[in-house]
């Protein structure tokens, strides 16, 4: 037995109680607490009977090197995440806003070269945008931006070339991100990752030769 079908017998229960109570006992507070236990059961039944949908996470967007053939591929990819690992669009806005607390991506991928939009991401403290949505003195945003390359959101190489390429051809821009940069990155993160495998127990040993 499920555990709502057993709540709603449970609910039956307390209105069969609650209907007993009014027939065959003539006290008032009883009555009351009768009347008030056939009120608390129907709605429960009510609230039971309501189909229960489960609540899941949003998936999580992965970078999937295999299924990359053309430029194309890769700003739609960006375009996933931009909308969900990125947290890009949590605090910009594609297009002017009122409300947006970092600046406007509208037409950033055809005003910036590639090489200084990955600063901006990886860098963020490199250049500051100032705000000129409003008289007097420009200022800062009101939301600073993180390094996305680093925890919690932790985009890899890949991904934020991905995202370039998005804003690339979000700004009709001509993408200028090509599949071998993608594939040259995911080599040298590989490389640098059996690297630092092969260096960590050698250090290791060093150390215990140097205490020794």
């Amino acid at each position: 037995m499920s555990e709502v079908a057993l709540l709603q017998i449970i609910g039956m229960c307390v209105i069969g109680v609650g209907i007993l109570v009014l027939l065959f006992i003539k006290g008032m507070f009883l009555r009351v607490l009768g009347f008030v236990a056939m009120v608390l059961g129907a709605f429960s039944l009510i609230a039971l009977s309501v189909p229960q949908m489960a609540s899941l996470p949003p998936a999580v967007e992965t970078f999937d090197l295999a299924s990359v053939k053309s430029p194309d591929d890769l700003a739609s990819i960006g375009q996933k995440i931009f909308f969900s690992k990125g947290q890009c669009a949590l605090c910009h806005s594609i297009g002017p806003s009122e409300s947006a607390r970092c600046p406007d991506l509208n037409g950033i991928g055809a005003k910036l070269a590639p090489e200084f939009l990955y600063e901006s991401l990886t860098q963020p403290q490199a250049y500051i945008y100032l705000d000129f949505r409003h008289d007097g003195v420009p200022k800062e945003y009101p939301a600073q931006m993180p390094h996305i390359d680093q925890d919690p959101i932790g985009l890899s190489k890949q991904e934020i070339y991905s995202v370039i390429a998005f804003l690339q051809k979000m700004s009709g821009e001509p993408i200028s991100i090509k599949v071998e940069d993608i594939m040259e990155a995911d080599q040298k993160t590989t490389d640098s990752l059996k690297m630092a495998a092969v260096a960590s127990p050698l250090k290791s040993q060093m150390q215990n030769l140097a205490d020794r």
